[in-house]
């Protein structure tokens, strides 16, 4: 069925977007619930066609190069209180594992497969104990960097799935693997990233711990319970930019 040729639904998507979050102090309300549910209900009707994107066929290089970045992305939009655009991956690349600081966030594929690893931390104030080892050991200092974690999940999502969620306490922390060939999603985060005002992107490693006694507790009780390291932006992964061809989207 044709789309309404007035009002593009990726422009709806953003109007949708800027109502739900233009105003922080209602989020989490009755409100801010009943729009992010219609948000995602548009996000869940939007194809790669709504946005003009073809999909990709396998790669052929088998090495990235600088000119031929593993990921691109891009840009639709972006206000104070969200920023839209597609994220393209290669066949075979990921995002490793990244935060979102205090931000929400709305993930739909538009072509291809991805999986999806999520994580919750812990409380913050969790130190680790004295007498856990890890494998590799760590030195000194990687230990004051390590953050207690749950695996909250592991999924696979195609353009058929519905979106997938991140809050600023629940599945913040995720890796996206493309699976099966090259995939494309539409990605929204509320607010924006913003170094200067405390969300700048960490990435993590998660640690294999020398005794298996923690895991065994935790799996007891049901979770999965790991430990989380910060590293740099691993060298294997940088993101590129690319001309978006779809409708343009008025804020």
């Amino acid at each position: 069925m044709p789309r309404d040729s007035m009002t593009s639904l990726v422009q709806k998507i953003g109007r949708q977007a800027l109502v739900t979050f233009r105003n922080p102090s209602l989020v989490g309300d009755k409100a801010f619930l009943d729009n992010q549910g219609k948000l995602q209900t548009l996000m869940t009707e939007i194809r790669a066609a709504d946005l003009k994107i073809a999909p990709r066929k396998v790669d052929c290089a088998s090495t990235p190069l600088p000119h031929n970045p593993p990921v691109t992305y891009m840009h639709i939009c972006e206000t104070d209180q969200f920023s839209m655009g597609v994220f393209l991956l290669k066949s075979g690349a990921s995002i490793p594992l990244h935060d979102h600081p205090g931000m929400y966030g709305m993930l739909k594929v538009m072509y291809g497969k991805v999986r999806i690893t999520c994580f919750d931390r812990l409380d913050k104030s969790t130190n680790v104990a004295s007498d856990t080892q890890f494998k590799p050991p760590l030195l000194p200092f990687q230990r004051d960097t390590l953050r207690r974690s749950i695996l909250r999940s592991v999924g696979e999502f195609t353009e058929e799935s519905g979106p997938c969620i991140l809050t600023p306490d629940r599945d913040n922390l995720h890796q996206i693997d493309a699976v099966d060939g090259p995939t494309a999603f539409l990605d929204i985060l509320a607010p924006p990233y913003d170094p200067d005002d405390g969300r700048d992107c960490h990435y993590y490693k998660v640690l294999e711990s020398a005794s298996d006694s923690e895991d065994k507790k935790a799996e007891a009780q049901g979770q999965k319970e790991v430990w989380l390291m910060e590293v740099p932006q691993p060298s294997d992964f940088w993101c590129g930019g690319e001309p978006y061809p779809g409708p343009e989207v008025n804020i």
